[in-house]
């Protein structure tokens, strides 16, 4: 309401800004500024970027026409349609799409089998199956595919290209494959070394020398070699291929027409170039996303216009177009603001079709080809190939890259999803097993992870390295114990013990061995760190009952440890595997002394434990527990008490900002004040008189519970804690903290049944649910 009256003032101010009674100006259609904005916008960013992507986006085009075998002028209509059909309605702003590299070697095998004609209709189909993904919203599906398997393909097609290029520069024709190419480099290197590998050299030392030229660096390094070169090949009059488009541009677009042969091999040519495709695009999306901080990425937008455009380009005689980050990383640093730029740089392309084709003809082949050679080699990338060494991935890649070389780019995108797969397999089901002399007499085996059908001869071999007659722990540490699992196990201790040996199973991430033995075995693993044992109970993992009576019905607990006592089993595991993981902590503790940031005052109720509801650990809460979770008042009765030392050691020396008191339900000692039943005389009866100015406040506001529903004692302790602040403030140096601002006093109430904290009002009582964003 206040910004709209302001927003409606200053528009009036504006409005009557002329002289007494002179008539008031025409108010501007709404968003008349804002269009005049937006074309500024266009005017002063987005044109001048568009002219720099279209420097580096024909002789791509051009280049990758001619490594694919198809017409010149294809590369050039994919440009077009990308840049205006793909750019308009792209779902990603920045994003450039036109011919790409990775689709080069696809083509050359799909045009060599079908033709020219038939590969376009293969584009619109490929397209069609595109757009379908984008609007079934497939698109954030396509990026679950291994980065080890896409880096690899296109390390793949990197060096498929480079190989087959390579025999332009020197002068001659690429063959049919990566091993032809191969088996004729040398030959071709002899045999070639004409004019061709005179304007291949030139290219070379331009595209590596004019990066690093710092204030030239913007043009793009591709257009510059490649007019470099042209230049050369003018001005020394050489004789060399060069680009060959159709007298009339329009007439020259090839019509596509329906593929003839295998029904197969057409329908595996659509879903491979439309999966290329559409995976070059995303991933390109995804990192032009990180290059800027405009409008994020809606994939499945991009995905159905990448469908339209490949749709439309297909249906003009143009290549199968993607998003590529080339062209997009140069499109953002040129400056664009607005997918205005995308769509721009097609219809440059276009006009330089129509009217500057005799220009374009001018341009040697070898200077295409060895834009192309130097950009499949950068597609092999030792960034990506130390970063996939580092995770392990490095097979997979390995596997992918050798498939699309040697085999084809199907295959072996087949064989890395294969080896991804089993790479997989093997972590998620993998078990370790170590074997440990703990003593003499006995020994540890430890077992981690999953134990399935694939680890149990490595299991079974570890065990078997355990001497006869001793006594064993086997410690389970598994998510998830399939039959052969538990079999393997049990068939073990069954031998293990027939020949007089002792065995305990110590089961501390589940019960699946239990369960097993039961005849209830779990299918489904286990949530990782479900009930560690330093939240549960030692009853829980200590094999005994704190009743004496027998376990519920369906509870599993493991085999009983006779004359065990429960706190030095509870002191040798944490020495075990807590220790060194809490060791580096306390040592820097024990050398720089204690600084908590909370004095932390609750119940000494055996369920309620502080360092656990706070997630705190060593070093963290300054405590005090008695019961009731009392502050005596700061008087002559309460002088020497332990807890009046202790507030004035927290709040003097350790100068803690924070005291919190922490009631919590079920309070046996509430109870008792309400209630009665201490027997006079006792400690507990002296104690507890420092309960009675809560039960006071308690009884004043009886019949304005806030939660009629509350169970009486546990409102009781709620206001034992408001009134528990107040005691806080009759110490000196606790009010002189506060009124300096040092200090701040929190209420807090757990309920244990819920494991749930909750703060307390300290003028109300009213109970709150604990906020991340409030600071104490």
């Amino acid at each position: 309401m206040i910004n709209t009256r302001r927003a409606r003032t200053s528009a009036g101010e504006h409005a009557s800004t002329g002289p007494p009674g002179a008539a008031e100006p025409a108010a501007e259609p709404a968003g008349g500024t804002e269009r005049r904005s937006a074309l500024a916008t266009v005017l002063r960013h987005d044109l001048p970027a568009s002219l720099v992507v279209v420097l580096i986006a024909i002789p791509l085009s051009l280049g990758i026409a001619a490594a694919s075998g198809a017409p010149m002028i294809s590369g050039l209509t994919a440009a077009v349609v990308g840049g205006i059909v793909a750019g308009s309605l792209s779902g990603v702003p920045f994003l450039v799409s036109g011919p790409a590299v990775g689709l080069t070697v696809i083509l050359a095998g799909v045009i060599s089998e079908y033709g020219w004609a038939a590969t376009a209709f293969i584009t619109i189909a490929a397209g069609a199956v595109q757009l379908v993904l984008g609007v079934t919203r497939m698109g954030r599906a396509a990026l679950s595919l291994s980065p080890a398997v896409v880096h690899g393909m296109l390390a793949g097609m990197g060096a498929v290209i480079a190989l087959s290029q390579i025999h332009v520069v020197f002068g001659g024709q690429p063959q049919s494959s990566a091993l032809a190419n191969l088996r004729d480099l040398p030959g071709q290197i002899v045999g070639h070394h004409d004019a061709a590998f005179g304007i291949g050299i030139v290219t070379f030392a331009v595209l590596l020398v004019w990066p690093r030229i710092s204030r030239v660096s913007l043009v793009p390094a591709p257009l510059v070699a490649v007019a470099v070169a042209t230049a050369v090949s003018i001005g020394f009059g050489l004789t060399v291929p060069r680009v060959s488009l159709p007298d009339n541009p329009l007439s020259g677009m090839g019509l596509p027409a329906l593929p003839v042969g295998d029904l197969g091999g057409i329908l595996v040519a659509i879903v491979t170039v439309a999966a290329v495709a559409s995976v070059e695009t995303l991933l390109s999306a995804v990192a032009v996303d990180k290059l800027h901080s405009g409008p994020r990425a809606n994939l499945d937008k991009e995905l159905a216009a990448q469908g339209a455009a490949n749709m439309a380009s297909g249906a003009l005689g143009g290549l199968p177009i993607a998003g590529v980050i080339v062209r997009s990383s140069t499109n953002i640093a040129a400056g664009a603001r607005t997918r205005a730029s995308s769509v721009l740089h097609g219809v440059w392309i276009a006009l330089f079709v129509l009217f500057l084709g005799s220009t374009l003809e001018l341009i040697p082949m070898a200077a295409l080809a060895s834009v192309l050679v130097l950009t499949g080699i950068r597609l092999v990338s030792l960034a990506h190939m130390r970063e996939l060494w580092r995770h392990r991935e490095f097979p997979v890649y390995v596997v992918t890259f050798a498939g699309v070389v040697f085999l084809d780019l199907v295959k072996g995108v087949l064989l890395g999803i294969a080896v991804a797969l089993l790479l997989a397999l093997w972590r998620l089901t993998r078990a370790t097993v170590e074997v440990v002399e703990e003593s003499a007499e006995e020994w540890r085996v430890v077992v981690r992870g999953s134990l399935i059908f694939l680890g149990v001869a490595n299991l079974i071999n570890e065990l078997r390295r355990v001497p006869e007659g001793k006594h064993v722990v086997l410690e389970l540490h598994v998510d998830f114990m399939d039959h052969a699992g538990y079999e393997a196990i049990d068939d073990w201790r069954s031998g293990y013990e027939r020949a007089l040996g002792t065995v305990r199973i110590d089961e501390v991430h589940d019960t699946w061995y239990q369960r097993a033995r039961l005849g209830k075995p779990e299918q489904r693993k286990s949530l990782p760190g479900q009930l560690p044992r330093w939240f549960a109970p030692w009853s829980y993992w200590q094999n005994m009952h704190s009743d004496g009576g027998e376990p519920d019905a369906g509870t599993i607990i493991p085999e009983p440890r006779p004359g065990a006592d429960p706190m030095m089993l509870g002191m040798h595991e944490f020495q075990r595997s807590a220790a060194p993981l809490v060791r580096p902590f306390l040592s820097e503790l024990a050398e720089r002394g204690q600084k908590p940031s909370q004095f932390f005052i609750s119940c000494a109720d055996s369920r309620v434990v502080p360092n656990m509801i706070t997630s705190s650990g060593p070093g963290d809460l300054f405590t005090t527990r008695n019961v009731g979770n009392l502050v005596p008042r700061n008087d002559v009765a309460s002088i020497g008490s332990s807890v009046g030392a202790s507030i004035e050691f927290a709040v003097e020396a350790l100068e803690v900002p924070n005291i919190v008191v922490c009631g919590h339900s079920h309070c046996g000692a509430m109870k008792a004040s309400l209630h009665g039943g201490v027997r006079e005389g006792t400690h507990l009866a002296s104690w507890l008189r420092h309960a009675e100015p809560s039960l006071a406040r308690y009884r004043a506001c009886e019949g304005e519970l806030h939660d009629p529903d509350m169970d009486p004692v546990d409102r009781l302790s709620v206001l034992n804690v408001v009134q528990q602040l107040e005691n806080l403030m009759t110490y000196p140096s606790v009010r002189e903290a506060v009124d300096e601002g040092r200090l701040t006093l929190v209420g807090l109430y757990f309920d244990i049944s819920d494991a749930r904290v909750h703060v307390v009002d300290p003028e109300t009582g009213r109970l709150s649910p604990v906020d991340p964003a409030t600071v104490l």
